[in-house]
């Protein structure tokens, strides 16, 4: 039987029945229901035996009233004063006869109950007597049991004789039949009990189903999205539960992910062909300078155009290795007192003969005092690919200009690139700081580039615990604004000032 169950794998699908979602909800719908009957079998069990023994209590309560006017005592006689001959008064008399007991002050017995039950209960001590009637109310209510272990709810208390003398009284009512009733009700219930806990069982199996069903249909959506359809979209239920919930935020998800796919994909193939340029020409190079070149000379340029070709594969590693290093957080930061007009002048000067050989008019202005903590490094680097691009994608003719100073708030000082050049469309514009992204049109399509640099530099930005803003117009340029907080009080906005209005021409 065991190599049965091995073989055919029935205790893996036990666990697997007993693990699954379906199982789980039916169990906790079962237990919580199952612990809802049994509180409420208890609360009815307690309810209905406090609701009987106050119903004894109020008859008893009546008796008592009615005995005091059947019952007179008269020089230790206790006598029952009725009109045997009217049946109602001799059934009156009848049940108060039931079970009573009179004595007088010491306990001694006068008279009792002819069917003994109060003696089966026991008479009361002398010093149970006196203590009944030396209570404040004259009167008492506690339940006694008889030999046979039957209770009875008793009430005791003082009753005067004819000259105002206490005698102590008792009377009795059974309890038998109101904890039989109790005792009937919880058994009835709690053998039925079991049943309603069956039916609840397959309740929650069919509802804990009727739930999942549609969480398996995601699942079997989600089942048919692989990496080569990563678009493919999971249709809401229109229920607007947590479901479709679910449902928007793994389509969201799913494209994302399909986004950076073709993130990576465009990556790999921009490096392809970055990659394939240089190598390429490297080999060209030594292939040219092994089979045709014959004096010094002719070796020599060829390997001076092979190490230019290096140099440019270099750069493009480094830039890879860089952005890396950065977006893993191990590229740390070395912050000081830094004048971004400063900066901005001297890289701007860096870009004076690029901006000259495409006839490009670039201009610096900044304001002094723009002083922020900054690492100089990564800052240069901003400005340089921020200067870069707008310097690609200026056609000839147009201008560049770098505008350091104060923001509108004085706490963080702004630094803005605004360009001439081809723009970026609007739907674009959400995504060019992505990793990799390059914004394809037919005028973008003719420059080279990795789609890395403006991610340096809202990394840069993001590190510095600053914020970056983008406006851009198609056909008519950029701008890039930048903006990075002071350390200290901002001090009064100073008054602008022209520092190398026009670099170039």
């Amino acid at each position: 039987m065991a190599r049965f169950t091995r073989v055919f794998g029935i205790p893996d699908l036990r666990v697997k029945f007993v693990r699954g979602l379906r199982f789980r909800l039916m169990l906790s719908y079962v237990v919580f229901f199952s612990i809802l009957l049994v509180v409420i079998g208890l609360v009815f069990r307690q309810t209905l035996q406090f609701q009987l023994e106050s119903d004894v209590q109020a008859a008893l309560e009546e008796e008592w009233g009615a005995a005091k006017g059947y019952l007179q005592i008269d020089n230790q006689r206790p006598e029952w004063i009725a009109d045997l001959i009217d049946p109602e008064d001799a059934y009156i008399v009848s049940r108060l006869q039931h079970v009573y007991l009179i004595t007088d002050q010491n306990g001694y017995v006068l008279m009792h109950d002819d069917g003994g039950i109060y003696e089966s209960i026991g008479f009361d001590s002398p010093a149970e007597v006196r203590r009944i009637l030396n209570l404040p109310t004259k009167s008492e209510v506690h339940v006694r049991y008889t030999r046979d272990g039957e209770p009875f709810l008793i009430k005791a208390g003082m009753i005067p004789d004819t000259r105002r003398r206490p005698y102590f009284f008792a009377i009795g009512r059974s309890l038998a039949d109101s904890q039989r009733n109790v005792r009937l009700f919880t058994r009835r219930y709690f053998l039925f009990l079991p049943v309603l806990i069956a039916l609840s069982s397959v309740l929650g199996w069919v509802l804990a189903g009727r739930a999942i069903q549609p969480v398996n249909s995601v699942a079997q959506a989600a089942q048919n999205i692989t990496g080569a359809n990563l678009s493919m979209q999971i249709p809401l239920r229109g229920a607007g539960d947590e479901l479709d919930h679910l449902i928007d935020s793994f389509n969201r998800m799913t494209a994302r992910l399909n986004q950076s796919f073709e993130q990576i994909r465009r990556f790999s193939t921009d490096v392809s062909h970055e990659l394939r340029t240089p190598l390429t020409a490297i080999r060209g190079q030594l292939e040219v300078a092994l089979f045709t070149a014959e004096t010094p000379e002719q070796y020599r340029d060829a390997m001076v155009n092979a190490l230019e070709d290096v140099e440019q594969l270099s750069s493009i590693v480094r830039a890879l290795l860089l952005l890396s290093q950065a977006e893993s957080g191990q590229l740390a930061l070395q912050k000081a007192p830094l004048d971004l007009g400063s900066v901005a002048m001297e890289v701007v000067e860096q870009f004076q003969i690029p901006a000259q050989e495409k006839n490009l008019r670039l201009s610096a202005r900044t304001v002094p005092g723009s002083v922020v903590p900054a690492d100089r490094v990564q800052i240069e680097r901003l400005l340089s690919n921020l200067l870069s691009n707008a310097v690609k994608y200026t056609p000839a003719g147009g201008s560049v200009c770098v505008t350091i100073g104060p923001s509108e708030s004085l706490a963080f000082v702004s630094l803005e690139v605004e360009d001439s050049g081809v723009g970026i469309p609007a739907e674009n514009l959400p995504h060019i700081f992505d990793r990799f992204y390059r914004v394809r049109s037919p005028e973008t399509n003719k420059i080279s580039g990795l789609g890395l640099g403006l991610s340096f530099v809202s990394w840069i930005v993001e590190a510095h615990g600053g914020r970056i803003e983008v406006t851009s117009k198609v056909g008519e340029g950029t701008r890039f604004r930048v903006l990075l907080p002071r350390d200290a009080e901002p001090p009064a906005p100073p008054q602008p000032v022209e520092a190398g209005a026009t670099l170039a021409h």
